[in-house]
């Protein structure tokens, strides 16, 4: 039997259980450890279906928030 582990699903349960901690705990390079890692999930996620989904969606938000804010 052989185990794999998507790099992907591995940092995101990290960057989950980093985001559960309390923020007054956080050291400066704590906090910029979390958004490395962040961007590096970003990185990863960013070329499959799953994350030009939630590209596409984030998108549509931005041009519905930018055109309900224009007269």
């Amino acid at each position: 039997m052989e185990l794999t582990i998507d790099v992907a699903v591995l940092l995101a349960v990290v960057i989950f259980v980093r985001a559960r901690r309390k923020p007054l705990a956080r050291s400066r390079s704590d906090a910029w450890l979390t958004v490395f890692l962040a961007l590096a999930f970003g990185v990863l996620i960013a070329p499959t279906a799953f994350g030009q989904g939630v590209f596409n969606f984030m998108g549509e938000l931005a041009q519905g928030v930018t055109q309900s804010a224009s007269p």
